[in-house]
């Protein structure tokens, strides 16, 4: 509630340029922002006032956080504090309790000194009213608010508590983390004084600006050991010989996850902070294991540091502990198979790497290629292995015979380790110790052509993972290249498409005409139903056959879909549906297995739905129902009759 001390009137220009880069403000005509911004007073609240008391307050105003944040959370009975949220410039609170014209439905407290702007909610609703863009907006927003309840009961359910979860990772954002300007120092200027600068400043970076103060690379105490004192340069060495170019940024909007995650991606510690085009500071590794406490780093730096192969084994048993600890964080499925990947990729890559130090190099260019839920980025726990081999063939006879022989050893050693790490044989012999998946990229692209030129309909059911490959490690072009091949030929081959959209459609959604599940009846897994090939396997499918209709590169389902709505092939109520479907069965599966490995159960698909709540229950059909959305669409696709 505001204090009636604080409140103040404040200049309609300042509140208009405010809302012209915020969403959804930005969407209004300017005299719909105008007439607004002249109903807007500002209000001031300390670090740590309880704006809404949850059940209590009166809303009478729409807030919008202008500078500072604050965080939103429920107390129960017993007092215990379920932390919901964290908001900070740009964003709001009060619209619900508005809309429902109810008390405060949430207990909102600045977590620091938070200036709002603050608009009548009679003059909120007018605007609700009068735009269905807003309208939409909001709706949208609590939408998906409910669809996180689930996900809510989901955790609690299924995921016993250890330790104090915080939402920072996944709520908090890079700008509003990091305080105060960049530090700077000239491109011509010494390394020796960079490192002054550092310690008088205790910071591990400095962004490097040229002579017309463009930020053109940045600077680490890094950088000070490993190529100054290290090779023994001169102290006077200017900054612009050692620096790192270009800076790798981030958006200010960005949360700390993403953050996170393209540090790892990338092997860096520091990422500058763009806004508005602007580098307004520098976010670090550090900063994010402060924010988080536990961090998923420590098992990163961990893999990086082993010498020998068979240290990597005990670790990748380590991977269900970061995922545990995602889960009680607020992360959704796609945070937590991203996380998944990028640590399993660093097994892989250091293996390989350990692998080549062992052999000495390989006698030609190559890329370890990695298929199927490897190849989506899409790994849960346990996953069996999908992978191949693709590399240049040598002319020469000699030469040809030692590469073959080189690569012979190499994948079946890698298959060995990887199985030790806890990644399971392929059953269906898709590894590159298969001699038939070890090849150039001109026998590749004649294998892929073979598959959809002249497609036999078994054959193509078993070829599809195949479809989901890239690069795991080696040299990414020659999986680029065939995947360009791919993109080229495969939205010319309608008879290939049309295999794939009709194995698709015979994959029935596990609900009966009366909305009931459809479980198994006997066998090891009576009463229960395979959330895999009943409830995700539909959506992978429905993304790689549309991706390879539009000719799209990607791999991830998620990212498909993404480009597929960017590219108007499918439309926005059908995307936010499929993709809300999908994150959920993800979550149900990715929880589901976690709860399995921790009893000492080898991790499987089988789910009761009698062991769902209510609300879980409701979700998952719901869930199911997309999936005869998803089939129709194929249906008016491809032209196809109903199966």
């Amino acid at each position: 509630m505001p204090h009636k001390n604080d409140v103040h009137a404040i200049s309609p220009e300042i509140v208009l340029e405010f809302l012209k880069k915020t969403l959804p403000f930005n969407e209004l005509d300017n005299d719909t922002l105008k007439r607004l911004s002249r109903q807007c007073i500002i209000d001031f609240y300390p670090k740590n006032t309880l704006v809404f008391k949850q059940d209590t307050t009166e809303v009478t105003h729409f807030h919008l956080i202008q500078k500072g944040g604050v965080k939103t959370y429920l107390k129960d009975e017993q007092g215990q504090v379920t932390l919901k949220d964290f908001r900070g410039e740009g964003e709001y609170f009060g619209a619900l309790p508005i809309i429902q014209n109810t008390t405060a439905n949430l207990n909102v407290e600045t977590v620091e000194d938070t200036f709002c702007f603050l608009f009548h909610k009679e003059a909120f609703m007018d605007l609700l009213h009068s735009v269905p863009k807003v309208t939409a907006y909001f709706l949208r927003s609590m939408t998906e608010k409910l669809v996180r309840t689930a996900y809510k009961e989901l955790r609690q359910h299924r995921v016993s508590t250890r330790t104090e979860g915080s939402l920072y990772l996944f709520s908090a954002q890079v700008g509003a983390v990091v305080k105060g300007e960049p530090q700077t120092i000239a491109a011509d200027d010494t390394v020796q004084n960079a490192a002054i600068c550092m310690a008088q400043l205790h910071i591990g970076s400095l962004l490097v600006k040229d002579s017309a103060g463009e930020i053109i690379g940045i600077i680490t105490d890094k950088d000070l050991r490993t190529k100054v004192v290290a090779q023994g340069l001169d102290y006077q060495t200017m900054v612009k010989w050692i620096m790192a170019k270009p800076v790798q940024t981030i958006e200010s909007h960005a949360v700390c996850f993403d953050a996170l995650l393209k540090m790892m991606g990338n092997r860096i510690h520091h990422l500058a902070i763009k806004k508005q085009g602007k580098i307004t500071g520098v976010i670090t590794t550090h900063d994010i294991m402060v924010l988080q406490g536990t961090s998923p780093l420590y098992l990163f730096r961990e893999i990086l540091a082993q010498r020998r192969a068979e240290d990597l084994y005990q670790l990748s048993m380590k991977v269900p502990l970061v995922v545990r600890s995602l889960i009680e964080e607020g992360a959704k499925a796609n945070n937590i198979t991203r996380m998944i990947t990028i640590l399993n990729d660093q097994i892989l890559d250091r293996l390989l790497t350990l692998m080549i130090e062992k052999m000495g190099a390989p006698p030609v260019k190559f890329c370890w290629m990695l298929m199927g839920s490897e190849g989506r980025r899409e790994q849960t726990f346990r996953t069996d292995q999908d992978n191949a081999l693709i590399f240049e063939m040598p002319q020469d006879e000699t030469r040809k015979r030692n590469t073959l022989e080189y690569f012979r050893i190499f994948s079946e050693e890698v298959i060995e380790h990887l199985v030790h790490c806890g990644y399971p044989r392929c059953p269906g012999n898709i590894m590159a110790s298969n001699i038939d998946l070890r090849k150039n990229l001109d026998g590749w692209i004649k294998t892929f052509d073979k598959w959809m030129i002249t497609p036999d309909p078994q054959e193509v059911l078993n070829t599809t993972i195949f479809f989901d490959f890239r690069s795991g490690y080696g040299d990414e072009s020659l999986a680029r290249n065939l995947r360009k091949h791919l993109c080229t030929i495969a939205p010319k081959q309608e008879i290939f498409l049309t295999h794939l959209a009709k194995f698709c459609l015979t994959s029935r959604p596990p609900l009966s005409f009366f909305k009931n599940f459809i479980v198994e009846k006997n066998g090891d897994h009576k009463n229960r139903l395979n959330l895999k090939e009943s409830g995700l396997v539909p959506f992978v499918d429905f993304a790689r056959i549309m991706a390879l209709k539009y000719g799209i590169a990607e791999t991830n389902t998620l990212g498909r879909l993404q480009l597929l709505y960017e590219r108007r092939h499918i439309s926005q109520e059908l995307y936010n549906e499929t993709v809300e479907a999908y994150e959920f069965l993800m979550q149900l599966r990715l929880i589901h297995q976690l709860h399995l490995l921790e009893e000492g159960i080898q991790p499987h698909n089988y789910i009761n739905p009698a062991d769902l709540s209510d609300l879980e229950k409701k979700t998952l059909k719901e869930a199911f129902e997309v999936i005869r959305r998803i089939q129709s669409s194929l249906n008016q696709q491809f032209h196809l009759r109903d199966i």
